[in-house]
């Protein structure tokens, strides 16, 4: 089961040609994972600052399918993924709220859990792995 977040585009958003800057969709989808962690119960500020482990994006990609504009209505479909002990991606499926609910962009991005420490892999907690299984 995805998790779907609603947004609408702002015009901070958007470039000088008023259609969404490039980089703002992965902001986009990050505010995306961000709503789907709290959905399942995890406390932002406590997964943010953890002392024994950090989860960054280690690749992200996007392909825009038309262009987003301010005042655009969007359905962020998340659907994260097991790769291994220590690793996840998440796809995005990034909708124009119509009827017929457009795809207008898809993005991808892949995390991998490590001791902040010593910066190497470690495996994601069990907190993680049920977020993983409740949206996966």
């Amino acid at each position: 089961m995805s998790f779907t977040y609603n947004r609408t585009v702002h015009f901070r958003d958007t470039d000088a040609a008023g259609v969404v800057y490039f980089a703002n969709i992965l902001a986009i989808c990050h505010e995306a994972y961000e709503a789907s962690l709290a959905a399942s119960g995890i406390s932002l500020q406590s997964f943010f600052q953890n002392p024994t482990a950090a989860i960054p994006i280690v690749h992200a990609s996007v392909d825009f399918l038309r262009p987003l504009f301010c005042g655009d209505q969007l359905l962020i479909h998340l659907l994260p993924k097991s790769l291994t002990d220590s690793k996840f991606e998440i796809d995005y499926q990034i909708c124009a709220s119509t009827a017929k609910e457009q795809i207008v962009a898809k993005a991808i991005t892949i995390h991998v859990c490590i001791d902040p420490v010593s910066r190497s892999k470690a495996p994601l907690s069990q907190t993680m792995r049920q977020w993983l299984q409740e949206f996966g």
